[in-house]
């Protein structure tokens, strides 16, 4: 993976280049020794359970080898590195923790530093509000492997959550991932090589733009799920490049990412109110935009789902979009034989497709789906009718809806 293999050249020349000569620990870039290692974990850790409001923990140029999860409690604490490619946190021999670093604080800033190789998720932070995750390179270095961590960025039950100029590569689950938040601004990142490059899930209020999704099984997710206190609902998703999402699907059974087709641009499940506009979206080889009911996902049942969860996603606006390719080699069999039936040999599946359940209960001019998208159209797959009489009917999606407001905190 010639991503990966960038960085890997980065930290081999950063060995090279100390060494000519070391200062102190503290100071030193390159990889340690056992001993060094040991030291530098021991006083990291010190200085996290030590930390006080306001202070700044500073890790040099390096390359510092951990073999337990990291952890900080402490409000307004900033962990500051010396760029996502020359301080590298590595956790590969680790043999204890569930995470690398496991924050559970608010007013806390991490920034230009690498997580590599966690036993599990990279980065995680629970329960905190005014966030800011900046520069930051989480991956697992030996690409694609079940075996690999769940999250590279993994906020979750925050508030005022910024996520910006970092890179998520190898998670097996979502390489940025914020959920049952409320008030996400994901910019200028990008994530490759992940089952979802980049997720909403359950979260209030997000904005997701200026990002690159490429090479995952699923470039960009909107997604509720039942049985959380939270329903996800108002994301704008817009002026990302969302390209070549055909990544096989390495996630672990059961997962609910497991059931995502490699090939799919953007997904939407079961959320309301989402804008996606002014994308560059090509070469997803299933679909380039997906809108789906939870029923879609194969997992809905009635053992465990709460009866209040409403798996109906509505509200969505498509709009401004620039398609290229996609559609092609759809994953799923039903979706082949359909794009066979339908379009031929040669041929592929509209930009947007959409699995045709709603909720009979509310009324039939319910605007669940809008498209304004010059030549782009949808097809209905009839997921409710065993995908048999799909439908290209355009006139029910000719509508707009209210733009969402810009998120700010």
């Amino acid at each position: 993976m010639q991503f990966t293999k960038v960085y890997a050249s980065l930290a081999v020349m950063s060995v090279v280049l100390m060494a000519c000569g070391q200062q102190s620990t503290t100071s030193q870039t390159g990889t340690q020794s056992a001993a060094q290692d040991a030291s530098f974990q021991k006083q990291l850790q010190t200085q996290l359970l030590d930390a006080k409001p306001g202070d700044v923990i500073e890790i040099p140029e390096g390359t510092f080898a951990f073999d337990r999860s990291l952890s900080l409690t402490v409000d307004g604490v900033t962990i500051r590195g010396a760029g996502h490619d020359k301080t590298i946190l590595s956790f590969k021999n680790q043999i204890a923790g569930a995470e690398g670093l496991l924050v559970t604080a608010s007013d806390f800033t991490i920034e230009n530093l690498a997580i590599e190789d966690a036993k599990g998720d990279a980065l995680k932070i629970n329960e905190g509000k005014n966030i800011t995750i900046r520069g930051v390179r989480t991956e697992w270095t030996g690409g694609p492997d079940v075996n690999n961590g769940a999250y590279g960025i993994y906020p979750v039950q925050t508030e005022n959550v910024l996520i910006e100029d970092s890179i998520a590569i190898g998670a097996s689950d979502a390489g940025i991932y914020v959920g049952q938040s409320k008030n996400i601004i994901m910019r200028r990142n990008r994530a490759e090589f992940n089952v979802a490059g980049l997720e909403v899930e359950n979260s209030i209020n997000a904005d997701v733009y200026d990002n690159i999704a490429t090479n995952n099984t699923g470039g960009i997710l909107v997604f509720n799920l039942p049985n959380l206190e939270q329903r996800g609902e108002q994301t704008r998703v817009h002026n990302n490049q969302v390209f070549e999402n055909n990544l096989k699907n390495f996630a672990h059974k059961g997962a609910i990412v497991s059931t995502v087709p490699a090939g799919t641009g953007i997904i939407v499940y079961a959320n309301d109110r989402v804008e996606i506009f002014d994308n560059e979206i090509r070469n997803n080889k299933t679909t380039n935009i997906a809108i789906a009911s939870y029923f879609s996902v194969g997992e809905m049942s009635e053992r465990g789902v709460k009866a209040s969860f409403d798996p109906y996603p509505e509200g969505i606006f498509i709009h401004g979009n620039t398609f290229e390719g996609g559609g092609n080699s759809p994953t799923l069999l039903e979706l082949k034989a359909l794009k066979l039936a339908m379009f031929g040999l040669g041929g592929s599946l509209p930009d947007i497709m959409w699995d045709g359940y709603v909720n009979a209960a509310l009324p039939a001019d319910t605007l669940r789906l809008c498209v304004q998208n010059g030549a782009a159209q949808v097809v209905n797959v009839d997921g409710p009718g065993g995908y048999k009489n799909p439908s290209m009917d355009q006139s029910a999606y000719d509508c707009t809806l209210p733009t969402l407001p810009e998120v700010k905190f």
